[in-house]
């Protein structure tokens, strides 16, 4: 029996949307999407997934249908956090799952794995093109005097390509570039640049960037320079774009050390790789989930 559902789940004082597609009796997968997305990002993915499994996702805090908070700190990680928890308890209550997520999807969802508040429930973790921002701290720290090996010019390299993260630092700023019309630029910037020929205009786009600059203002610099112990409680999966121009494969060097069980998979594409090729990336989580399907 294959449904398709839409949730309206409270978390704190917010409402987030999320769908529920494929068989309840299959295996949960939880996807998680990044900035300036929302949930639609997986379409395609879940469209080579729910056949075979209960595929759930969500619009995150300040992303699509969901609530929009207006305050930074809203956008802290402990929250984000406790949004995954409302959606996996309203939707799967007590059923563990595998979770999947791209870009700040990712980035937010180390938090939930690597801190224990869904442990023993999250039986998988594969991560596209969004590292644990406390992994990257630590790793610049490592890498940033290491002239000689080449650290150095690692960290430089990729501080250039996540130069947006610094512009998003000034308040108003992007907003503006979005309120000014960015969100009508935004689909030929992705077929230009990110391989995504058939992106169109979305009324959601101006609001899904306007809200989520706070994503990076809330947790990046706080993260980065103050960096805690974070190890996985779940086997980890990360899929390499080859081409991203923002998230660098350098960012796994040190991975293993904050992981039990960890697989590497490169993509040739770019950094929007569940849009670019959604039969690779399901893929290789149909793969992984089912080499873990009992852990």
């Amino acid at each position: 029996m294959s449904i398709e559902r839409e949730h309206w789940i409270t978390s704190g004082d917010l409402t987030l949307y999320a769908k529920a597609e494929g068989n309840p009796g299959n295996t949960p997968l939880v996807l998680v999407h990044g900035y300036p997305d929302n949930h639609t990002v997986w379409d395609k993915v879940t469209e080579q997934l729910k056949q075979d499994y209960l595929v759930v996702r969500y619009d995150v805090r300040g992303a699509g249908r969901s609530d929009k908070p207006s305050t930074i700190s809203a956008y802290r990680m402990k929250w984000l956090a406790r949004d995954l928890k409302a959606v996996v308890d309203a939707i799967i209550p007590g059923q563990p799952f595998h979770l999947v997520a791209h870009d700040w999807g990712a980035i937010q969802s180390w938090e939930t794995v690597t801190t224990g508040a869904l442990d023993g429930r999250i039986r998988s973790y594969t991560a596209i093109s969004g590292p644990c921002l406390d992994h990257v701290g630590y790793w610049i720290r490592d890498q940033i005097t290491a002239f000689r090996s080449g650290g150095t010019g690692k960290v430089l390299r990729q501080l250039a390509s996540s130069w947006y993260v610094m512009m998003f630092q000034v308040p108003m700023l992007p907003e503006s570039l979005w309120r000014a019309g960015l969100d009508r630029l935004w689909p030929d910037y992705l077929r230009k640049h990110e391989e995504i020929t058939e992106a169109q205009f979305s009324p959601m786009q101006k609001a899904d960037g306007q809200y989520g600059v706070n994503l990076y203002r809330a947790n990046f610099l706080s993260k980065l320079l103050r960096p805690e112990p974070r190890k996985a409680s779940c086997p980890v999966q990360v899929i390499i774009p080859t081409r991203d121009a923002y998230v660098g494969r350098q960012l796994t060097e040190q991975l293993s050390q904050w992981t039990g069980k960890l697989t590497l998979q490169e993509l040739d594409t770019t950094h929007w790789a569940p849009v670019t090729e959604p039969e690779a990336v399901a893929r290789s989580v149909r793969e992984f989930v089912s080499a873990h399907h009992q852990c």
